[in-house]
């Protein structure tokens, strides 16, 4: 079984710092790319950051542009999520995707985490 597992969140004052981590474990042939989104309160999700996993461009949303890194260790199937000059606006429930390739002859999917929670306080 293949899982999907954020780590990092927290309280933060603005200005402050967080790095988030998530980790796709189990059995799978390999990753097409990761992925973070988020959602606050009564707003619809958005996607954050993605990264291919074998090359190529990275997104970023314009409201974080400059402000956050996504990143990844290959080796680990982990990709991280550094975020600085954090805003009362970055609080958010944020969610790790995985974008699977499984073994045999399934079909890749995108595979959700539970999301952490990130508070930036003003």
């Amino acid at each position: 079984q293949v899982q999907v597992v954020e780590s990092g969140g927290g309280l933060v004052e603005a200005g402050d710092s967080l790095r988030l981590s998530c980790v796709t474990s189990g059995r799978f042939f390999s990753l097409y790319h990761m992925a973070w989104f988020r959602q606050a309160p009564g707003k619809e999700r958005e996607l954050v950051a993605r990264i291919p996993w074998n090359g190529g461009t990275l997104y970023y949303v314009d409201s974080v542009k400059g402000r956050f890194t996504i990143s990844k260790d290959s080796a680990k199937n982990t990709v991280y999520l550094q975020m600085n000059s954090l805003k009362p606006d970055d609080t958010a429930v944020y969610y790790c995707v995985a974008g699977v390739v499984p073994t045999g002859r399934g079909r890749q999917y995108d595979l959700w985490g539970q999301g952490t929670q990130v508070t930036v306080s003003s």
